[in-house]
């Protein structure tokens, strides 16, 4: 496909037409127009090309304009676009649960769809929660998550994030849920590192005695930390762990695998790093890789035929399970598996963290590089030897994703000390990028991060 084919020449008078007062979404900052993608690209009208370094939300994991998902689209569209579940099965939710559930361990075989990774996230802890109350343990109500974290903007998901600009407002409207400290080596709350203890782990044990263990309904973690705290890898033995202390209480282990599923960390899921058994795993974003709104929850065979057993889930959305979702969510899985762009996020990520450390190497404002397979980040400290952060009000984060956006490197911004301070910026291309395109990706961001350099400097 020619990248350029579908460009289009705009004036800035006739674009200005489409820029109105009635649209808004976070702030006033006014965006170029996209105009194409193909690949790893982006065009905007004026022609400006973009290297997506950040797969849009971390959400782009076959890249951009892929005919075969268009093409099957298209295809679903001339057929049904819509079916309500509940007068109508289809066949897309059917082929492609079969096809979700094969790729994932044994004992998570029953799929359910939503349409977002924040929806997804609340059918997980409502299932839970109905479980626990059909079986009469109706003081179960406690889900227990980590700070920092993010899960989700709806108010059941926002009871579980720890980011304190995003949850702060909405405090009086949702559930103060008690929170562990994550596993952030960089900036260890208990000071152990390098002779780690994994006290960040055996926090949650205390934390359920604190409350009471037959409060507690369950856990909820992502395997990789994703936006709040910037691609934190936890220790080695963490998941067994938690997964001991779980089993040990008899509390749902619920992994929130919205960012890091589907190829992007090097394994289909990122459980599969660890073999950790959860009991539900929590889905979207990779999943239809941005070509149409789509999001799940995989659980345990026993616990949803018990559930079923006794009325059923009640709990449900109106475009749950559809059936345009669905054929795009099979098409996309199997150009993963088929295109093997787990195993190429695995290749491609050791590529793109030497390259990051060799900037780490140069510039000295870069605290930390890590992630794992094509999710990755830096970390930015005005005193690397201390680890200090930058003054929050410089916004030094915003800064170089602003000097990327220059360069035509599109990067994640976002602060890891609880969304108050800190600096990181998250690098995670498409899992179909090759190492020539590492290689410009780093050289764009060098450029950038040259930019910031001097900005810094420059008071």
């Amino acid at each position: 496909m020619n990248p350029h084919e579908h460009q289009q020449e705009y004036s800035m008078e006739y674009l200005d037409t489409f820029r109105t007062d009635h649209l808004f979404y976070q702030g006033r900052r006014e965006l170029p127009f996209i105009d194409h993608a193909s690949g790893i690209y982006i065009w905007d009208h004026t022609g400006k090309e973009y290297l997506d370094g950040s797969s849009g939300a971390v959400t782009c994991n076959i890249g951009h304009g892929n005919l075969r998902v268009a093409n099957r689209l298209a295809d679903q569209a001339r057929k049904a676009v819509f079916a309500y579940r509940t007068q109508f099965e289809n066949e897309p939710a059917h082929r492609y649960a079969a096809e979700l559930a094969s790729h994932l361990a044994p004992h998570l075989q029953r799929i359910f769809f939503v349409s977002s990774g924040s929806e997804a996230v609340e059918a997980a802890i409502k299932l839970c929660r109905q479980y626990f109350f059909n079986r009469g343990e109706k003081q179960r109500q406690q889900f227990i998550s980590r700070t920092p974290s993010y899960h989700g903007s709806t108010l059941g998901a926002l009871s579980l994030t720890s980011y304190a600009p995003l949850e702060i407002p909405f405090r009086p409207m949702i559930q103060a849920f008690p929170k562990i400290p994550a596993p952030y080596c960089y900036r260890c709350p208990y000071h152990k590192r390098p002779a780690c203890t994994l006290e960040c782990a055996w926090a949650l044990e205390k934390a359920i005695q604190e409350q009471g263990p037959d409060s507690v309904a369950g856990f909820v973690a992502e395997p990789i930390g994703g936006a709040s705290t910037g691609a934190v890898v936890p220790p080695k033995e963490y998941f067994r762990v938690i997964e001991q202390i779980c089993r040990k209480y008899g509390i749902f282990l619920i992994l929130d695998e919205v960012m890091t599923g589907f190829g992007r960390t090097g394994k289909l899921f990122a459980y599969e790093h660890w073999d950790v058994e959860a009991d539900i795993v929590v889905m979207s974003k990779g999943m239809t890789g941005g070509y149409y709104p789509l999001g799940g929850i995989a659980a345990r065979t026993e616990y949803v035929e018990e559930m079923l057993a006794k009325g059923g889930f009640f709990h449900g959305h109106t475009l749950a399970g559809n059936p345009m979702g669905c054929a795009v969510g099979l098409e996309v899985l199997q150009v993963i598996t088929e295109n093997k762009l787990s195993e190429n996020a695995e290749l491609m990520g050791r590529s793109l963290k030497n390259g990051l450390d060799r900037l780490k190497r140069k510039y000295e404002f870069i605290g930390d590089v890590r992630g794992r397979g094509l999710l990755m980040a830096i970390e930015l400290v005005a005193d690397r030897r201390t680890k200090a952060p930058f003054p929050a009000e410089d916004k030094v984060h915003f800064l170089l994703t602003d000097m990327a956006y220059d360069e035509g490197l599109i990067v994640y911004p976002r602060r890891p000390i609880n969304g108050l301070k800190g600096d990181h910026v998250m690098i995670a291309p498409p899992l179909i990028i090759t190492r020539k395109e590492i290689r410009e990706l780093l050289d764009r961001l060098d450029r950038a991060l040259a930019r910031t350099e001097e900005k810094l400097k420059a008071g």
